[in-house]
């Protein structure tokens, strides 16, 4: 392929320089290597510095033709203006085509969340005189006691979490560090699990320190939450499409319900753009709106 050590070192660029999630990396190179095999197809195009504006909008119509989605043409500029970035920065190249390539309109996508009525139906469902029932709780409890991601619920470590300071802290994407209140129901639950459940399992090697553990005393996976969090959702009888995620979008949305500040909310939720951390305004809002749709006697008629 054309240019192949380009994309290589730019995939370092992302890593270390930046230090992207490992899933951005794999999305942002591939679609720079798509783009590169299409560009190896054009003779004409002998350097890098042959690339220009026509030949990238030459690669998005060919794109469009497959009816590719909008958020997929919005993830190829956004790789390709990152791309560019990194060989301006490199001095590869002294003009960037993708300045005047704008982003597709996209439509705000308002996540499932979750009232604060099936939340506590979720919790209150467990079992606890089950095997492994404490440990589900747990987890329940944390992810939407401190708004946490998978990756880092599965990753959380013993000595992170400060029970006596009520704080656990967190690596998030990139493996970017935060520290995130924890409430007394979600310490409860873990202590009931270290107590009752944990300390019956031998943790495997590098799993020491690893707070949730299978029966096998080594690291649950991603999969497991995903079918602890929908059977669990299954057994309360609330009829919704839950996910893990499902608790981090409800921890914030009630936060932001009852007065917190965005500002720390992003903090809390580790994101980087407060323009992320806004969609919860969203939904708030739409929940007001719905509500006065329900109950405002001139919105009945």
């Amino acid at each position: 392929m054309k240019f192949e050590s380009f994309v290589k070192s730019y995939k370092i660029y992302l890593q270390v320089e930046l230090g992207m999630s490992q899933n951005t990396i794999l999305g942002y190179v591939s679609d720079v290597s798509e783009f590169m095999r299409f560009v190896d197809e054009n003779d004409s195009i002998k350097s890098i510095t042959d690339i220009n504006q026509q030949t990238i909008l030459d690669y998005l119509c060919k794109l469009l033709d497959t009816n590719i989605s909008k958020k997929s043409q919005a993830r190829f500029i956004s790789s390709m203006r990152s791309f560019y970035r990194f060989l301006l920065l490199d001095d590869v190249v002294k003009e960037n085509p993708m300045d005047v390539i704008e982003l597709p309109k996209l439509g705000k996508h308002l996540p499932n969340v979750l009232t604060v009525e099936e939340v506590e139906k979720i919790l209150d469902s467990v079992d606890l005189s089950l095997p492994n029932g404490h440990r589900n709780r747990a987890i329940l409890e944390t992810l939407y006691g401190c708004g946490l991601r998978v990756s880092e619920l599965i990753n959380l470590k013993l000595s992170d979490i400060y029970f006596d300071d009520g704080f656990v802290r967190v690596f998030g994407k990139g493996s970017k560090e935060r520290l995130v209140p924890i409430g007394a129901p979600a310490i409860k639950q873990i202590k009931f699990y270290l107590s009752h459940d944990r300390n019956k399992i031998k943790p495997k090697k590098e799993n020491e320190d690893i707070v949730f553990l299978n029966n096998r005393g080594a690291k649950l996976t991603r999969e497991m939450i995903f079918i602890i969090v929908k059977e669990q959702t299954a057994i309360a009888g609330v009829d919704k499409k839950v996910s893990p995620h499902t608790f981090r979008h409800s921890f914030a949305t009630h936060l932001i319900q009852n007065g917190a500040d965005i500002r720390i909310v992003q903090e809390m939720l580790g994101h980087e753009s407060i323009m992320t951390t806004e969609i919860y305004t969203h939904i708030d809002r739409n929940m007001l709106r719905n509500v006065i749709e329900k109950y405002h006697p001139f919105s009945r008629e």
